[in-house]
């Protein structure tokens, strides 16, 4: 059967007390799944665009990328960390949340997260601290204790980590175990993989993606998904 065409929109979604939050839409009429894809440390690029359209095709999912920098965009690494920094991390949990509640709005009726890098880490936040997340995904991040303590999350996760990830202190292989520890402590219900590849082996546009590795993880996304959130 082919993947149903998706075809992506431009909203605006309102949030009390702060601007109007910027978000790409792709609506899939064949589901009712919704999932929240979070941008890396770049922003609302072309690329993490063209990931949440994929990732709406060929999981067969309504997705919806949230602007969390309001417009602003990085292209390189010191700019993108600066950017990063500055991000109020529970006004984005605030963001993330009002995009669930438009999927479910929107015909919807259970909202996976997933994220990339600093998306990584919100999506696992998301599932800690948001009652409209039914599962989450996070791809190479980690939440801090201090925005969301892991072991305390009620909602199963599927984490996706590289072996030779070296961002340090936040998905490097230490990162990693230590992760796990909280995890298993916690009793949190959880599925942890790691692929002989390095940090952001998704992003096709970036110097470490891993098309096999890549290919895998969307496929246990899917299935993970699936299984939650039907």
């Amino acid at each position: 059967m082919a993947a149903p065409a998706v075809n992506p929109e431009n909203v605006k979604i309102q949030i009390g007390g702060k601007d109007d939050l910027p978000a790409v839409f792709c609506k899939n009429t064949k589901t009712k799944i919704g999932v929240v894809v979070l941008q890396e440390w770049w922003g609302l690029n072309q690329q993490i665009q063209d990931e949440a359209a994929e990732i709406s095709r060929d999981g067969n999912f309504s997705t919806i990328v949230p602007d969390l920098y309001r417009g602003k965009l990085a292209t390189d690494n010191e700019e993108a960390n600066h950017l990063m920094s500055e991000l109020d991390w529970p006004g984005a949990i605030q963001d993330i949340t009002a995009c669930a509640k438009y999927l479910l709005e929107n015909g919807c009726t259970k909202v996976g997260v997933t994220g990339f890098c600093m998306g990584g880490a919100l999506s696992m936040a998301s599932a800690g601290l948001i009652p409209e997340v039914t599962a989450a995904a996070p791809f190479y991040g980690i939440c801090g204790d201090s925005l969301c303590d892991p072991s305390k999350i009620t909602k199963p996760l599927q984490c996706h980590f590289g072996a030779k990830d070296a961002v340090v202190g936040f998905s490097d292989p230490e990162s990693q175990e230590k992760l796990k520890k909280k995890l298993n402590e916690g009793k949190v219900r959880h599925e942890f993989y790691s692929y002989e590849a390095g940090h952001a082996f998704t992003n096709k546009t970036g110097p470490n993606y891993n098309e096999e590795a890549c290919k895998k993880a969307l496929g246990r996304m899917y299935d993970f998904f699936r299984k939650e959130l039907s």
